[in-house]
Protein backbone atom coordinates (compact mmCIF):
# COMPACT_ATOMS: atom_id res chain seq x y z
CA UNK A 1 0.00 0.00 0.00
CA UNK A 2 1.28 3.54 -0.73
CA UNK A 3 2.83 5.50 2.13
CA UNK A 4 0.30 7.65 3.98
CA UNK A 5 1.04 11.38 3.98
CA UNK A 6 -0.73 12.86 7.04
CA UNK A 7 -2.37 16.28 6.65
CA UNK A 8 -3.08 18.25 9.81
CA UNK A 9 -3.37 21.79 8.40
CA UNK A 10 -6.26 22.61 6.01
CA UNK A 11 -3.97 25.21 4.39
CA UNK A 12 -1.22 22.70 3.62
CA UNK A 13 -0.11 23.59 0.06
CA UNK A 14 0.22 19.92 -0.89
CA UNK A 15 -3.57 19.52 -0.95
CA UNK A 16 -4.37 22.87 -2.59
CA UNK A 17 -6.20 21.12 -5.46
CA UNK A 18 -8.78 19.77 -2.97
CA UNK A 19 -9.51 23.08 -1.26
CA UNK A 20 -13.04 24.55 -1.62
CA UNK A 21 -14.15 21.83 -4.02
CA UNK A 22 -17.53 23.30 -4.98
CA UNK A 23 -16.12 26.73 -5.79
CA UNK A 24 -13.32 25.22 -7.87
CA UNK A 25 -15.84 23.08 -9.74
CA UNK A 26 -17.55 26.23 -10.98
CA UNK A 27 -14.45 27.81 -12.51
CA UNK A 28 -12.85 24.69 -13.97
CA UNK A 29 -9.69 22.75 -13.20
CA UNK A 30 -7.42 23.15 -16.24
CA UNK A 31 -7.37 19.55 -17.43
CA UNK A 32 -8.00 18.02 -14.00
CA UNK A 33 -11.14 16.80 -12.24
CA UNK A 34 -12.30 15.58 -8.83
CA UNK A 35 -13.72 12.08 -8.26
CA UNK A 36 -15.73 11.52 -5.07
CA UNK A 37 -16.68 8.30 -3.26
CA UNK A 38 -15.14 4.83 -3.17
CA UNK A 39 -17.00 3.44 -6.20
CA UNK A 40 -16.14 6.42 -8.38
CA UNK A 41 -12.50 6.55 -7.25
CA UNK A 42 -12.19 2.83 -7.97
CA UNK A 43 -13.40 3.53 -11.52
CA UNK A 44 -10.73 6.22 -11.85
CA UNK A 45 -7.99 3.93 -10.57
CA UNK A 46 -9.07 1.23 -13.02
CA UNK A 47 -9.69 3.58 -15.97
CA UNK A 48 -7.51 3.08 -19.05
CA UNK A 49 -7.73 6.67 -20.28
CA UNK A 50 -7.69 8.97 -17.26
CA UNK A 51 -5.12 8.97 -14.47
CA UNK A 52 -5.34 9.46 -10.70
CA UNK A 53 -2.81 12.10 -9.64
CA UNK A 54 -3.44 11.86 -5.88
CA UNK A 55 -5.97 10.79 -3.26
CA UNK A 56 -7.28 12.50 -0.13
CA UNK A 57 -9.02 10.25 2.42
CA UNK A 58 -10.48 10.50 5.91
CA UNK A 59 -7.98 8.70 8.14
CA UNK A 60 -10.75 6.58 9.68
CA UNK A 61 -11.39 5.00 6.24
CA UNK A 62 -7.83 4.04 5.37
CA UNK A 63 -8.07 0.45 6.59
CA UNK A 64 -11.36 -0.25 4.81
CA UNK A 65 -10.03 1.21 1.56
CA UNK A 66 -6.71 -0.65 1.67
CA UNK A 67 -7.55 -2.99 -1.29
CA UNK A 68 -8.32 0.04 -3.47
CA UNK A 69 -5.23 1.94 -2.35
CA UNK A 70 -3.06 -1.05 -3.19
CA UNK A 71 -4.05 -0.66 -6.86
CA UNK A 72 -2.59 2.85 -7.11
CA UNK A 73 0.45 3.22 -9.38
CA UNK A 74 3.70 3.49 -7.48
CA UNK A 75 4.46 7.06 -6.47
CA UNK A 76 0.86 8.30 -6.42
CA UNK A 77 0.54 10.71 -3.43
CA UNK A 78 -1.96 9.49 -0.84
CA UNK A 79 -3.03 12.03 1.78
CA UNK A 80 -5.03 11.27 4.93
CA UNK A 81 -6.65 13.73 7.33
CA UNK A 82 -9.00 13.69 10.30
CA UNK A 83 -12.66 14.25 9.42
CA UNK A 84 -12.75 17.81 10.80
CA UNK A 85 -9.66 18.81 8.82
CA UNK A 86 -10.97 17.07 5.71
CA UNK A 87 -14.28 18.94 5.90
CA UNK A 88 -12.46 22.26 6.25
CA UNK A 89 -10.29 21.47 3.24
CA UNK A 90 -13.15 20.64 0.87
CA UNK A 91 -15.60 23.19 2.29
CA UNK A 92 -18.44 20.83 3.19
CA UNK A 93 -19.07 17.66 5.21
CA UNK A 94 -17.48 14.93 3.10
CA UNK A 95 -19.50 11.93 4.28
CA UNK A 96 -18.04 9.62 1.61
CA UNK A 97 -14.59 10.29 3.06
CA UNK A 98 -12.58 9.92 -0.15
CA UNK A 99 -11.60 12.18 -3.04
CA UNK A 100 -9.18 11.78 -5.91
CA UNK A 101 -7.63 14.31 -8.24
CA UNK A 102 -7.69 13.02 -11.81
CA UNK A 103 -6.00 14.09 -15.01
CA UNK A 104 -8.19 14.20 -18.12
CA UNK A 105 -7.08 12.20 -21.11
CA UNK A 106 -7.38 13.89 -24.52
CA UNK A 107 -10.87 13.38 -25.97
CA UNK A 108 -10.84 11.83 -29.45
CA UNK A 109 -12.92 13.07 -32.33
CA UNK A 110 -16.21 11.38 -33.16
CA UNK A 111 -14.88 9.82 -36.37
CA UNK A 112 -12.04 8.18 -34.45
CA UNK A 113 -14.43 6.66 -31.90
CA UNK A 114 -16.75 5.32 -34.62
CA UNK A 115 -13.82 3.79 -36.49
CA UNK A 116 -12.90 1.72 -33.43
CA UNK A 117 -16.28 -0.08 -33.27
CA UNK A 118 -17.03 -3.53 -34.64
CA UNK A 119 -19.43 -4.88 -37.24
CA UNK A 120 -22.26 -4.66 -34.72
CA UNK A 121 -22.20 -1.52 -32.61
CA UNK A 122 -24.36 1.05 -30.91
CA UNK A 123 -23.29 4.48 -29.85
CA UNK A 124 -25.14 7.25 -28.06
CA UNK A 125 -25.03 10.74 -29.60
CA UNK A 126 -26.13 13.65 -27.41
CA UNK A 127 -27.20 17.17 -28.38
CA UNK A 128 -27.56 20.02 -25.88
CA UNK A 129 -27.58 17.88 -22.71
CA UNK A 130 -26.60 20.63 -20.27
CA UNK A 131 -27.83 19.07 -17.03
CA UNK A 132 -25.17 17.10 -15.13
CA UNK A 133 -27.73 14.73 -13.57
CA UNK A 134 -29.12 13.81 -16.99
CA UNK A 135 -25.68 13.46 -18.54
CA UNK A 136 -24.47 11.25 -15.68
CA UNK A 137 -27.62 9.13 -15.90
CA UNK A 138 -27.19 8.61 -19.64
CA UNK A 139 -23.57 7.51 -19.19
CA UNK A 140 -24.63 5.11 -16.45
CA UNK A 141 -27.19 3.57 -18.81
CA UNK A 142 -24.64 3.43 -21.63
CA UNK A 143 -22.28 1.45 -19.41
CA UNK A 144 -25.02 -0.81 -18.03
CA UNK A 145 -26.34 -1.79 -21.46
CA UNK A 146 -23.02 -2.11 -23.27
CA UNK A 147 -22.97 0.93 -25.55
CA UNK A 148 -19.75 1.25 -27.52
CA UNK A 149 -19.37 4.94 -26.79
CA UNK A 150 -20.97 8.33 -26.24
CA UNK A 151 -20.54 11.28 -28.62
CA UNK A 152 -21.24 14.82 -27.38
CA UNK A 153 -21.99 18.00 -29.28
CA UNK A 154 -20.67 21.38 -28.14
CA UNK A 155 -23.89 22.10 -26.22
CA UNK A 156 -23.37 19.24 -23.75
CA UNK A 157 -21.92 19.81 -20.29
CA UNK A 158 -18.62 18.34 -19.13
CA UNK A 159 -18.92 14.58 -18.40
CA UNK A 160 -15.99 14.92 -15.97
CA UNK A 161 -17.68 17.53 -13.81
CA UNK A 162 -17.76 16.06 -10.28
CA UNK A 163 -21.55 15.73 -10.12
CA UNK A 164 -21.79 14.09 -13.54
CA UNK A 165 -19.14 11.55 -12.54
CA UNK A 166 -20.92 10.84 -9.25
CA UNK A 167 -24.38 10.41 -10.83
CA UNK A 168 -22.90 8.12 -13.47
CA UNK A 169 -21.32 5.98 -10.70
CA UNK A 170 -17.99 6.38 -12.47
CA UNK A 171 -19.28 5.49 -15.95
CA UNK A 172 -18.08 8.79 -17.45
CA UNK A 173 -14.55 7.62 -16.61
CA UNK A 174 -14.98 4.26 -18.33
CA UNK A 175 -17.27 4.62 -21.37
CA UNK A 176 -15.40 5.70 -24.55
CA UNK A 177 -16.30 9.34 -25.18
CA UNK A 178 -15.78 11.69 -28.11
CA UNK A 179 -16.83 15.16 -29.17
CA UNK A 180 -18.18 16.48 -32.44
CA UNK A 181 -15.96 19.12 -34.03
CA UNK A 182 -17.34 22.61 -34.54
CA UNK A 183 -19.39 22.63 -37.73
CA UNK A 184 -19.18 18.86 -38.20
CA UNK A 185 -22.25 17.30 -39.82
CA UNK A 186 -23.27 14.42 -37.52
CA UNK A 187 -25.49 12.69 -40.06
CA UNK A 188 -22.83 12.76 -42.78
CA UNK A 189 -20.30 11.46 -40.24
CA UNK A 190 -22.56 8.57 -39.28
CA UNK A 191 -23.28 7.73 -42.89
CA UNK A 192 -19.57 7.56 -43.77
CA UNK A 193 -18.98 5.23 -40.81
CA UNK A 194 -21.88 2.94 -41.78
CA UNK A 195 -24.14 3.88 -38.86
CA UNK A 196 -27.89 4.41 -39.08
CA UNK A 197 -29.13 7.41 -37.11
CA UNK A 198 -32.06 6.55 -34.80
CA UNK A 199 -33.53 9.71 -33.30
CA UNK A 200 -35.79 9.69 -30.25
CA UNK A 201 -38.78 12.03 -30.38
CA UNK A 202 -42.32 12.05 -28.95
CA UNK A 203 -43.46 12.49 -32.56
CA UNK A 204 -41.34 9.62 -33.88
CA UNK A 205 -42.67 7.73 -36.89
CA UNK A 206 -42.46 4.27 -35.32
CA UNK A 207 -42.81 2.86 -31.80
CA UNK A 208 -39.67 1.60 -30.11
CA UNK A 209 -41.17 -1.85 -29.51
CA UNK A 210 -41.53 -2.39 -33.27
CA UNK A 211 -37.96 -1.32 -34.06
CA UNK A 212 -35.59 -4.05 -35.23
CA UNK A 213 -32.23 -2.51 -34.28
CA UNK A 214 -29.84 -2.11 -37.24
CA UNK A 215 -26.38 -3.70 -36.88
CA UNK A 216 -24.64 -0.33 -36.48
CA UNK A 217 -26.85 2.27 -34.84
CA UNK A 218 -26.33 5.73 -33.41
CA UNK A 219 -29.02 6.65 -30.87
CA UNK A 220 -29.68 10.39 -30.92
CA UNK A 221 -31.04 12.20 -27.85
CA UNK A 222 -31.74 15.92 -27.43
CA UNK A 223 -32.26 18.18 -24.46
CA UNK A 224 -35.54 18.14 -22.57
CA UNK A 225 -37.94 20.69 -23.96
CA UNK A 226 -36.39 21.63 -27.32
CA UNK A 227 -35.46 18.05 -28.18
CA UNK A 228 -33.43 17.32 -31.30
CA UNK A 229 -33.02 19.94 -34.05
CA UNK A 230 -35.47 19.51 -36.97
CA UNK A 231 -32.63 18.89 -39.44
CA UNK A 232 -31.44 15.89 -37.41
CA UNK A 233 -34.95 14.48 -37.15
CA UNK A 234 -35.51 14.92 -40.89
CA UNK A 235 -32.39 12.93 -41.72
CA UNK A 236 -32.86 10.14 -39.15
CA UNK A 237 -35.09 7.18 -38.49
CA UNK A 238 -37.41 8.61 -35.83
CA UNK A 239 -38.68 6.50 -32.94
CA UNK A 240 -41.11 7.20 -30.11
CA UNK A 241 -41.96 5.57 -26.78
CA UNK A 242 -45.78 5.43 -26.51
CA UNK A 243 -47.18 6.75 -23.22
CA UNK A 244 -50.48 6.78 -21.40
CA UNK A 245 -52.92 9.65 -21.31
CA UNK A 246 -51.69 13.16 -22.06
CA UNK A 247 -48.04 12.48 -21.25
CA UNK A 248 -45.84 12.83 -24.31
CA UNK A 249 -42.27 12.71 -23.04
CA UNK A 250 -39.91 11.20 -20.47
CA UNK A 251 -36.79 12.44 -18.75
CA UNK A 252 -33.97 12.07 -21.29
CA UNK A 253 -31.89 9.84 -19.02
CA UNK A 254 -34.90 7.55 -18.47
CA UNK A 255 -35.53 7.49 -22.21
CA UNK A 256 -31.95 6.49 -22.90
CA UNK A 257 -32.23 3.59 -20.46
CA UNK A 258 -35.37 2.23 -22.12
CA UNK A 259 -33.90 2.53 -25.61
CA UNK A 260 -30.52 1.05 -24.69
CA UNK A 261 -32.23 -1.88 -22.97
CA UNK A 262 -34.25 -2.53 -26.14
CA UNK A 263 -31.05 -2.63 -28.20
CA UNK A 264 -29.20 -4.74 -25.63
CA UNK A 265 -32.05 -7.28 -25.47
CA UNK A 266 -32.01 -7.57 -29.26
CA UNK A 267 -28.23 -8.08 -29.27
CA UNK A 268 -28.59 -10.84 -26.65
CA UNK A 269 -31.22 -12.64 -28.73
CA UNK A 270 -29.04 -12.48 -31.85
CA UNK A 271 -25.88 -13.92 -30.32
Amino acid sequence: MPTIIPIEDPDDPRIAAYRDVRERDLVGRDGHFIAEGAVVVRSLVEARRHRALSLLIADKRVEALAPLLAKLPEGTPFYAAGQAVLDRIVGFALHRGILALGEKAPMPGAAELLARTGARARVVMLFGIGNHDNLGGIFRNAAAFGADGVILDSGCCDPLYRKAIRVSVGATLLVPTAKLKAGEDPLALLDRAGFQAVALSPAGAEPLAALAPPPRAALLFGSEGPGLPPALLAGSRTVRIPMAGSFDSLNVATTSGIVLHHFAADAEQNR
